[in-house]
């Protein structure tokens, strides 16, 4: 009975100091979550003011360009995933991987051929586990990250794009990540970014007119300069949007974990109590039965 004591005894100590470990990296999370939500709200003017400019050059001009010409036959695509560098996120990542793999199978159905490209350790983990081959992964920083890092992805997809099919170029690219509605919503999304679908993060009211540009130098020169930044924005703005997920998800379960460990403290007390009261009647009752064998002696 004392080795049982013993045991929920160690049970009670060692589920306390996880509960300690959950409730610090929930208020790590809880305090950070603030900032990658005001990072987020910073990227969206320039992400949209310079979407402006692309749509007016690309909308009012009659151009071809290969970044916003679709090609007249899509044989491969390159896909970025975007996932965590740590764990203890709830269902963050695998919810991303998730919806990763319906898209390659669904561009595999349509008889393309596949480019992976990998941000965080957990998707790197994921396909080195499972013997499948990436082009590139870039990790750390995945719940901060950097514009020079959004800057490297694009020029790295830039390159793959601009590449001949025989090169081992590739046709489109697509962006798998996880866009931050609010702190009980994060939803996996995917977006096209080459050819180019110009999407605002914010939907424009019926009285928005883009403006009329006169081109100087022309249109296509314009494009030249104008894509590569409106791709690398494109990028940072995912990256945020999947940082302030990747927080609020970790936050959200450590606060479950923190949760389910007070219960499993409580019932290992309970036990712990009930063993220990079972303890003592039985030492009573040895009390007991020794006195009345005494006394018939």
């Amino acid at each position: 009975m004392g080795a049982q004591i013993r045991v929920y005894r160690q049970k009670i100590s060692s589920t306390t100091s996880m509960r300690k470990i959950f409730k610090a990296m929930e208020l790590i999370a809880t305090s950070r979550i603030g900032k990658a939500r005001a990072r987020v709200s910073s990227s969206l003017p320039y992400a949209n003011a310079i979407t402006r400019a692309v749509s007016a050059v690309a909308s009012q001009s009659e151009i071809d360009h290969p970044l916003t010409t679709e090609p007249d036959q899509v044989r491969r695509a390159a896909v970025l995933i975007m996932t965590s560098d740590r764990g203890l996120a709830g269902s963050y990542s695998a919810t991303v991987l998730k919806q990763a793999e319906s898209l390659l199978e669904l561009l595999r159905e349509e008889g393309k051929e596949t480019k992976v490209y990998l941000v965080g350790r957990k998707a790197q983990a994921y396909f080195d586990f499972r013997h499948r081959a990436y082009e590139r992964v870039w990790t750390g920083g995945t719940d901060a990250p950097e514009f020079e890092t959004a800057r490297e992805v694009g020029n790295v997809l830039l390159d793959q794009f601009n590449l001949d099919f025989e090169d081992g170029g590739v046709d489109e690219i697509h962006v798998v990540y996880t866009r931050f509605r609010s702190m009980v919503t994060q939803e996996p999304t995917v977006i096209r970014l080459l050819p180019l679908e110009v999407v605002e993060e914010e939907a424009a009211s019926e009285s928005d007119i883009l403006p009329l540009y006169e081109y100087e130098p022309e249109p296509e020169r314009v494009l030249d300069a104008l894509l590569p930044r409106y791709i690398e924005s494109r990028i940072f703005a995912a990256l945020l949007q999947a940082a302030a997920s990747e927080l609020a998800a970790r936050q959200r379960a450590m606060k479950s974990a923190g949760d389910n460990a007070t219960e499993l403290i409580k019932k290992y007390t309970r036990l712990r109590n009930t063993a220990r009261q079972a303890e003592i009647t039985q030492e009573l009752s040895e009390i007991v039965a020794g006195a009345d064998a005494l006394n018939a002696s």
